[in-house]
């Protein structure tokens, strides 16, 4: 695939951002993903229905012209269109975050029902081979694309490209935390390229000054000027008692006609994803935060998913561990479980197992290590623990030794997703506001396993525990899942 390069609209502290040329740089990779993007998909699809048509056109060679050669000219017809209908190609949702999927698996499922039901119509049995052996195979082709070119967008955005430009609208506080965000996390696709504050000042009192390394361009009454003067791609609003709700609306008003996508941060920074609703009452725009989901039927499918998938992992797990507890004690004297107390779901304790991967006694050990401790705030860590084992050095890079923690999972303690088990020792000392941690069954992996693990400073490891208690969902069990793979392989954090 071609690099594609990306300039910035900044070529020293001093100068001043293009207009147009700019503007048709940045929009250029938007537009050339997307096609990559929609070939792609048409190109798989024909795959897909060509190799299965073509199979059964060899078991049925006398009417495949005029049956299984409609039949799969149809069905790719119909993903195709199901595709564009569901605005599976929206330049919007390309290459960010888990709605490209959500509306890649409703077009496909859509289509699977509407083929369902012209086999109905027809009375054709032959449709029950493309409805249950063409859309999984289509779905699975997909997805997998769709997967990789992401993979490869990503990666070109860590080394700098294919970015959308930002204007950051806001407080220097608040406008500094964003760019600290955005920085953390390339991936997302945003850089500020440029700050607009109240009085056009930058932190040091300076007028046209910068903030963390980007300029400040302008005040924010003018942030519609500097948009169009620079192209930006996406204004971003962040807390500023200047943002009085007619203002923001004329802002709005005022991008209209330009290339720039208006996003307002809102003062509930941490409570997003299916509890934030928008709501039109008597005309005036409403943010409707609804309540945690602690109970009911998405909580009974998560039970059933966690019991079924603990019991599955073990079978497929079972001669790995059996070789782990071989090993563990060959290494050193003990046994090769390791039980500890912890706290889970209502502040209620229970036992949780880990493959042994210290020398035995390292609990009575540990107070003459106090003194080095490396962990952030309650927890305590060692990069380099003279306890550790030489298997168990390697069972923790790569998060073996943490595998029996599936019969928790299977027994009811744990779930596969959630915070982060503590010890009766942390739970104790938490306040109020960590204690929340406690409203869910602890997880075998969690938003804190996929973000760092044991590099993570203590504040951060809480807002992502408080982050997943508050926001938590089916799709965002999965997306940790599937990204927890990848954690454990390179194994970052883990020590």
């Amino acid at each position: 695939m071609q690099r594609l390069d990306f300039v910035s609209p900044f070529p020293s502290v001093s100068g001043r951002p293009a207009t147009g040329e700019f503007l048709r740089s940045s929009t250029f990779w938007e537009q050339r993903y997307r096609r990559t993007v929609i070939v792609g998909d048409i190109s798989v699809t024909a795959f897909v229905v060509v190799a299965i048509g073509g199979f059964l056109g060899v078991r049925h060679a006398s009417n495949w012209h005029e049956k299984w050669g409609i039949l799969a000219f149809g069905t790719w017809l119909l993903v195709l269109g199901t595709l564009a209908v569901s605005r599976a190609w929206a330049p919007g949702v390309l290459g960010q975050g888990a709605e490209e999927f959500r509306r890649l698996g409703r077009s496909l499922l859509t289509a699977a029902v509407v083929l369902a039901l012209c086999g109905v119509a027809v009375t054709s049995h032959n449709i029950k081979l493309w409805i249950f052996v063409a859309m999984p195979g289509i779905a699975l082709v997909t997805m997998t694309e769709r997967y990789l070119l992401r993979l490869w967008l990503h990666k070109q955005r860590k080394e700098g490209r294919c970015l959308r430009p930002v204007l950051a609208a806001g407080s220097l506080a608040t406008v500094g935390d964003l760019i600290a965000r955005i920085r953390k996390f390339p991936h997302l696709g945003w850089r500020v390229d440029a700050v607009c504050t109240t009085d056009a000042l930058g932190p040091e009192s300076e007028a046209l000054g910068e903030l963390d390394g980007v300029p400040v361009i302008g005040q924010l009454a003018d942030v519609a000027d500097h948009v169009r003067l620079g192209g930006y791609r996406v204004v971003a609003v962040t807390p500023d008692p200047h943002w009085s709700p007619d203002r923001l609306q004329r802002l709005a008003w005022n991008l209209e006609g330009s290339e720039a996508e208006m996003v307002v941060a809102p003062v509930l920074m941490e409570v997003a994803g299916p509890r934030l609703h928008i709501d039109a009452v008597l005309g005036i725009p409403l943010v409707r935060v609804s309540m945690p989901t602690f109970s009911g039927g998405s909580r009974a499918v998560k039970e059933i998913v966690d019991r079924l998938g603990a019991a599955l992992l073990l079978l497929l797990f079972a001669p790995l561990m059996a070789l782990v507890a071989l090993l563990v004690m060959l290494d050193s004297r003990g046994g090769a479980v390791y039980r500890q107390r912890r706290v889970g779901k209502d502040g209620r304790e229970f036992t949780i197992l880990k493959f042994r991967t210290m020398v035995s006694g390292a609990d009575r050990a540990r107070g003459l290590l106090a003194d080095r401790n490396e962990g952030a705030g309650l927890l305590f860590k060692l990069r380099r623990d003279p306890r550790v084992t030489r298997v168990g050095t390697v069972l923790r890079r790569y998060s073996i030794d943490e595998l029996p923690q599936l019969l928790n999972v299977l027994t009811g303690s744990m779930s596969l997703v959630g915070p982060r088990p503590p010890l009766p020792e942390e739970s104790a000392a938490y306040g109020p506001d960590i204690r929340r941690r406690l409203l869910v069954k602890p997880g075998l992996t969690g938003l804190w396993q996929i973000s760092g693990r044991s590099d993570l400073p203590w504040e951060e490891a809480v807002r992502l525990d408080l982050r997943y208690v508050e926001d938590w969902s089916l799709a965002l069990d999965t997306v940790i899942l599937w990204k927890t793979l990848r954690a454990v392989l390179y194994g970052q954090g883990a020590y």
